[in-house]
């Protein structure tokens, strides 16, 4: 296990996604809902609280990583942000995202513990296919798949993709993310993978990633196949939005070898929408 500290450090936003089928990410309809422009995604959010755990952790943190993170406000593209660290030990830390105005836009505990969880285990989901009709995101078709069960997903991790790299100049990501270097998966893309599953199970549009809380089981190398299981675990409302709470558990397609599991919280439906 490593014995470096975790730096602080700073970066620019970068929103990859301004033309997601999620126009939460567009500015136009960002702005619709009170927002100054389109959102960083917040698995992109995410991979800058974790980016000083790849660079002091390295191998560690993509085969034990551990993370919990809260995205509270949101952060826009070109925004210059801060990362601080705080109770930094050589296999954890505490960390604030601040952008350019002073706003506390997310905060996170990483480690990487010295014990990893009993990995889960592939139930053998139906897949989703492509073309496949989406149900509209109501309250009564989250709450059939929260009891009958949802569609798996599967992906592929190449650089074929929009979150192959969440620095604007993919020249500055870590060694082991560049594809000029390990090519691992990154934190935006794997935690991308929870919103993924999920919005090929219900059409939702707009809607905000707000929270997860993951563990990496092994890293992911380049051109792996991935299958990712979504289960709903709760669905409630507060402030006129309306909340799910899911599980969604990575594996590698050829072996069923866990990758990662990971809660993730959502709106699924702004307030207004």
């Amino acid at each position: 296990m490593s014995t470096a500290h975790a730096q602080s450090w700073q970066g620019e936003a970068f929103n990859q996604s301004p033309d997601s089928s999620n126009r939460i990410h567009s500015d136009e309809v960002a702005k619709e809902f009170g927002f100054k422009g389109g959102l960083v995604p917040g698995v992109t959010v995410s991979s800058y609280l974790t980016h000083p755990a790849v660079e002091a952790w390295g191998m560690d943190w993509l085969n034990r990583g551990r993370v919990r993170v809260v995205v509270r406000k949101p952060l826009y593209d070109t925004y210059n942000f801060t990362v601080d660290l705080s109770d930094a030990t050589n296999n954890s830390y505490r960390a604030i995202l601040t952008d350019q105005e002073g706003t506390h836009c997310a905060d996170a505990f990483v480690d990487t513990p010295t014990e990893l969880p009993e990995p889960p285990s592939m139930r053998g989901d139906p897949l989703l296919k492509k073309g496949q009709d989406i149900p509209q995101a109501t309250l009564e078709e989250m709450q059939k798949l929260r009891d009958k069960g949802m569609f798996g997903l599967v992906a592929r991790w190449d650089d074929k993709n929009n979150m192959t790299h969440y620095l604007r100049d993919s020249q500055r990501m870590p060694e082991l993310l560049s594809f000029s270097g390990g090519a691992y998966a990154n934190t935006s893309y794997m935690l991308g993978l929870t919103n993924w599953v999920l919005a090929g199970n219900a059409y939702m549009n707009p809607w905000i990633h707000l929270q997860t809380e993951s563990q990496n089981f092994t890293a992911v190398p380049n051109g792996s196949e991935l299958i990712c299981e979504c289960a709903i675990t709760d669905l409630f409302e507060k402030k006129q939005h309306q909340f799910v709470d899911v599980v969604v558990d990575v594996y590698f397609r050829d072996t069923g070898r866990a990758a990662m599991t990971s809660k993730l919280r959502a709106i699924y439906k702004l307030r207004g929408s």
